[in-house]
């Protein structure tokens, strides 16, 4: 027997039951559109991770007090008040770090900034002029700090465009005077809408001297972050370096295992979150997959009663000559085409599905998500979709071949 004919009689064989079959595919399609939204999200988060930390640029290295983690249980040793003022200056120094252009240090924290009754939750930033290069953060109204206001803790802020929205509504802004906590600011400038970068939503802060913030808002002499970007992108290493054994000398630190800061660029960065979300996405995947073997014991179940139902119709057909591989065969391919067919209809809904998610959270959530759906997935989809339907199709399919064409006929 022919394959184009097994393949003819197989098809006949499910179109004889069309409800029963677009049942049993259900299960196919539901398991395989999960996995490929998994998939697309997953690419889409990583796609929008990514972007934003290039958001920064390439040069940009970020100096982190505390132990670096390297596992959740040590996340906590990140909040640490190991960067002060004295490692400040010794890395301004070019003798000590020659690769370097520019250092910026940073505070951060959420406090309310209030006026006139309204009243609006940001997070304020401590930081210098130079955010205004490494942020790419130019008023839209007024100016930004400047040096001066560094060096003598003026109580002036820089408003970003949701808070400024909050509290002043379509009046002006510039000149106002903002509480935060018992501190009065007068506002000198409002950003433009910025959105995420570098995960820093700039639209909800609120931007002071970095001295200003210590001394009167978070009171502490210590800061939370030091930016620093190289001269180009080939002092990385040498300037990474420089900053290491600086900040080691200036804490007395011989041994680098018990280093109480850590260093990390963005393309160390980029390629620890691409990790992460790669192995998220295939766990999630692996989760969605459990259904999928939900699906495939349902064909099997569905073709073992097939295969009782057409007894009569296996021994007649080996009655005039049919060989066991022929039976066997076709009942395999009715697997197949079952499975196969829910692969392409879960492909065609995931890719819909995830399109519909990214503009759900480019609409919700205010972030610039692209629609990702990766070749991948498809070739995924439909060879996870056939390989299920022929484990679970093999013992139906050798149920049918081994029947005796004398009993199949007795049957009744």
């Amino acid at each position: 027997m022919k394959f184009i004919h097994t393949a003819k009689t197989a098809f006949h064989g499910l179109e004889r039951n069309k409800s029963r079959s677009g049942l049993t595919v259900l299960g196919i399609v539901i398991g395989i559109t999960s996995i490929i939204l998994i998939m697309s999200i997953g690419q889409g988060a990583e796609d929008l991770i990514l972007g934003q930390i290039q958001g920064l640029g390439t040069r940009t290295i970020a100096v982190i007090p505390g132990r670096e983690p390297s596992g959740p249980s040590d996340v906590a040793q990140i909040f640490s008040d190991s960067l002060k003022a004295r490692d400040l200056e010794l890395l301004k120094r070019k003798e000590n770090v020659s690769g370097l252009e520019s250092i910026m240090p940073i505070v951060f924290g959420s406090e309310s900034v209030s006026f006139e009754g309204e009243t609006y939750r940001a997070t304020i930033f401590g930081g210098t002029e130079l955010a205004t290069e490494i942020f790419d953060l130019a008023p839209r109204e007024g100016v930004f700090i400047s040096d001066d206001d560094v060096r003598g803790r003026a109580d002036v802020v820089v408003i970003g465009a949701k808070v400024k929205e909050e509290l002043f509504g379509d009046s002006d802004a510039i000149g106002k005077r903002v509480r935060v906590k018992d501190r009065s600011l007068r506002v000198v400038g409002v950003l433009p809408t910025k959105g995420q970068v570098s995960f820093f939503n700039f639209d909800e802060a609120a931007f002071m001297p970095y001295t200003t913030a210590q001394q009167f808002i978070f009171g502490i002499k210590y800061f939370h972050r030091f930016i620093v970007e190289a001269e180009s992108e080939g002092a990385i290493l040498r300037t990474v370096e420089d900053l290491k054994v600086t900040l080691r000398e200036s804490h007395g630190i011989t041994d680098p295992d018990k280093d109480d800061f850590f260093v990390q660029t963005q393309a160390d960065l980029a390629s620890r979150l691409s990790t992460i979300t790669s192995v998220l996405t295939l766990f999630l995947a692996s989760v969605a997959a459990i259904s999928l073997v939900v699906g495939g014991i349902g064909i099997m179940n569905i073709m073992l009663v097939s295969v009782t139902e057409r007894t009569r119709e296996i021994g007649l057909r080996k009655a005039v000559g049919a060989y066991r591989k022929d039976i066997l065969y076709q009942f395999l391919l009715e697997a197949v085409l079952l499975t196969g067919t829910g692969g392409i209809i879960g492909i065609g809904l995931g890719a819909a599905l995830s399109f519909l998610a990214g503009l759900a959270i480019s609409q919700f959530v205010g972030v610039e998500w692209k629609f990702s759906f990766p070749v991948s997935a498809v070739f995924l989809g439909l060879g996870v979709s056939g390989f299920v339907g022929l484990i679970f199709g093999i013992y139906p399919a050798r149920k049918a071949a081994e029947k005796s064409p004398i009993e199949a006929l007795r049957y009744e």
